[in-house]
């Protein structure tokens, strides 16, 4: 079971591509269609629930040790790199629903296939991946408040308070505690413990079956916002090449060792599209333009995720 497990690791990327592939494929099809896109927000779970496996939910505490590192991953994701967007919007289009859908994805970071490309990239995936129940009550706080710094009344009639709390607690709370009563359980249970092994394996291939039914179920979305996404592309692309660069450049005033450095610049360049994307569907006046560019985000990320997993191994802090 072990070496199942890196092989999905390694081959992680090409399965994400492949999976891709085949809902783009089959995203055309009158049926899927219509089954796609009410499997999405159950499979984002699914997907929720196999990350939270790999965190020892009920040591949680313990990462609120590592304060330096936690500091330092807050302060890159919640103050640098929304500073960074406000530099990129001087190149987003003028159109609101546009600049809405870009700032929707780029405001917040990754907490789930992050975890694995950081393994890879020889970070510190255990410490980023403690961290990642932190990483999405902050961005679930924050997304709202950032929106409207950013475009301030234009942003009202766009969202409510409502989606973020249904994704709070579907997406969040009960995949979280579904996890800590898996672990709590695996202590006193042999069977519990064997199903607990058994659930290693599940990260890539919920993500991957994530990426099946959200590419799958927005592929038609896609289609009608060619012209849209191709004005984004280039502003997803140079944050792809900044980001990582600040989280590294400040996990080094930081001081932080070489693996802790990388978690923070891996969690800088990769964001939260999948986990975002039922709270853009909720958005009735943002349909089918917001979808299809967090989505292309999605795109571009895994692109850049190839090259994050070549350079990051090289990276050393200067203590090292």
């Amino acid at each position: 079971m072990q070496s199942l497990e890196s092989w999905l690791e390694r081959f992680q990327i090409g399965i994400y591509w492949v999976a891709m592939v085949l809902g783009l494929g089959i995203g055309h099809l009158f049926v899927s269609q219509k089954i796609l896109p009410m499997l999405m927000t159950p499979t984002l779970a699914l997907m929720l629930f196999a990350t939270f496996m790999q965190v020892p939910v009920l040591r949680l505490g313990r990462i609120l040790k590592e304060g330096r590192f936690l500091c330092t991953l807050g302060a890159v994701n919640f103050v640098l790199i929304p500073g960074l967007v406000w530099v990129l919007q001087l190149l987003m289009p003028a159109d609101p629903l546009i600049r809405f859908a870009v700032l929707f994805v780029l405001l917040t970071p990754c907490i789930d296939y992050v975890i694995t490309f950081a393994q890879v990239g020889r970070a510190d995936a255990h410490l980023l991946l403690a961290a990642t129940p932190l990483l999405l009550l902050m961005q679930m706080l924050l997304l709202p408040l950032y929106l409207s710094v950013f475009l301030g009344e234009t942003v009202i009639g766009l969202w409510s308070v409502r989606p973020f709390i249904e994704a709070f607690i579907g997406l969040i709370i009960l995949p979280l505690l579904l996890a800590a009563w898996v672990q709590f359980s695996s202590k006193r249970s042999q069977r519990m413990r064997q199903m607990a092994r058994h659930l290693d394996l599940l990260p890539v291939p919920a993500t991957a079956l994530v990426l099946f039914v959200v590419v799958g179920a927005m592929a038609p979305r896609l289609e009608q916002a060619v012209p849209e996404t191709m004005r984004v592309l280039p502003i997803y692309a140079l944050f792809a090449v900044v980001a990582p660069a600040l989280g590294w450049w400040v996990a080094r005033q930081a001081r932080l060792s070489t693996r802790a450095a990388r978690a923070v610049a891996f969690s800088a360049g990769t964001r939260n599209s999948l986990v975002i994307l039922p709270l853009a569907l909720a958005i009735p006046a943002a349909q089918p333009l917001l979808p299809a560019l967090i989505v292309a985000q999605t795109l571009v990320e895994l692109v850049a995720s190839l090259i994050y997993m070549k350079i990051m191994p090289r990276l050393q802090m200067p203590s090292s």
